[in-house]
């Protein structure tokens, strides 16, 4: 096989910022990713899956909240992940600097192609032009491999919140981490 050949083959990989309304081939493939990613176990809140139009419903509100931005990774076009930046509300000054990354997943079928570390990089500079200086997440312990990642990437764990989530009759504790992604500002 000629380099030309393989390159071809390659999907196209892409994360952007969603500012409008989606199209309803977006909104679908949103739906769709979602459900993977409830199914394969976590990255979302939800444990069993919802009615289709109360999924569909919580996007189109996530578009429309002034404290939620949100991010989406593609695969050759199709959306396949997600995540979420958490604005701090008006009236807290103090906290004001930083912000909460949420539902962050890419759908079990997408990962491997370094999707999931896209939507981070993508996130964070997104987080730094806005003027935040911490981005704040949690996760369940049982996500090893998102736990990885964010470590590798410089998120320091600072607690652990042992009654945090209730699935299918356990609860999992959640860790808890940060990163500085803008060190002048405290200077």
């Amino acid at each position: 096989m000629s380099e030309q050949s393989i390159l071809k083959d390659q999907p196209t990989v892409s994360v952007e910022h969603v500012d409008q309304q989606l199209s309803q081939s977006d909104l679908n493939d949103l739906c769709d990713a979602t459900d993977a990613a409830i199914e394969g176990g976590g990255g979302f809140g939800w444990v069993e899956l919802p009615a289709r139009d109360t999924l569909e419903a919580y996007w189109k509100g996530v578009i429309t909240a002034p404290t939620r931005q949100l991010f989406v990774a593609r695969l050759d076009g199709v959306i396949c992940g997600t995540t979420q930046l958490m604005l701090p509300p008006k009236n807290n000054e103090a906290q004001g600097h930083s912000v909460q990354l949420t539902t962050n997943f890419v759908t079990p079928w997408a990962r491997g192609y370094g999707l999931a570390k896209m939507l981070l990089e993508e996130v964070e500079k997104h987080a730094v032009k806005s003027g935040y200086a911490v981005i704040n997440l949690d996760v369940r312990e049982t996500m090893e491999k998102a736990i990885k990642l964010y470590e590798s990437i410089g998120y320091v764990e600072f607690g652990t919140h042992p009654y945090s989530v209730r699935a299918k009759g356990e609860t999992i504790t959640s860790k808890y981490y940060y990163k500085v992604i803008n060190p002048k500002f405290f200077d």
